[in-house]
């Protein structure tokens, strides 16, 4: 394995350990929160590839269980998934990792509340058009965190049911919540990219030059042409 991406991998997972204690919201229906780690998390893909940028999401949420002594339960296991498919989804280039929003409407409908909710799977279909245009990095962080939310919101349905006017009623929550977690990742990837281009400029650090990636770094350019 290249050792560039390896102490990149131990500098993004401690990074993302800080973001992880930082809450910025509650996670509807359990005592979870959401923290600053949905904007960072998902970068990983990028700069790391899809394997490694998902196994620094879990490396990640498992320290954090050990050190801080988090609860585990079979919800704290369960969510180890989300932010690992969308760090896998951000990485990956095909447009075939539109498969994961069918599937999780199907799962959706096919639970008995889910059913009695079905509108609030048809949000999914939202980041299944964009995965068709994800060399848009406004358009991949758009289906980085609906990834992490139907991946999430199934599990909870088969966890904890809620019920059927509690999810009709997060609908417009869901499309505040993820425009703002959209707009986080792409702002993220945008600035860690530069900071990480600027950075590079200096000897100790220029082996991480071909991290980079050139079509997202913030300049007239980026500004003319829109990320």
């Amino acid at each position: 394995m290249d050792k560039r991406k390896i102490l990149f991998l131990i500098i993004f997972i401690f990074l993302g350990l800080i973001t992880f204690q930082i809450s910025i919201d509650r996670i509807v229906g359990s005592d979870q929160n959401f923290t600053l780690f949905e904007f960072l998390g998902p970068i990983g893909g990028m700069f790391l590839g899809p394997v490694l940028g998902a196994i620094s999401a879990f490396v990640v949420y498992v320290i954090n269980i050990i050190i801080f002594r988090a609860p585990i339960n079979f919800l704290a296991v369960a969510l180890f998934l989300p932010p690992v498919l969308a760090a896998a989804y951000f990485g990956l280039k095909q447009k075939a990792t539109a498969i994961i929003f069918p599937v999780c409407i199907i799962l959706f409908i096919l639970n008995p509340i889910g059913r009695q909710a079905w509108m609030y799977s048809l949000i999914w279909l939202i980041p299944f058009v964009a995965t068709f245009g994800k060399k848009r990095l406004i358009l991949n962080s758009l289906g980085a965190t609906f990834t992490a939310h139907a991946v999430g919101s199934v599990i909870f349905l088969y966890l904890f049911g809620l019920t059927p006017a509690i999810w009709m009623a997060l609908i417009p929550v869901v499309f505040m919540e993820r425009g703002l977690f959209t707009l986080g990742i792409w702002i993220s990837c945008l600035v860690f990219n530069t900071v990480l281009d600027k950075l590079t400029n200096i000897k100790m650090v220029s082996s991480f030059k071909p991290l980079v990636n050139q079509n997202y770094l913030v300049s007239s350019k980026f500004f003319k042409q829109f990320a």
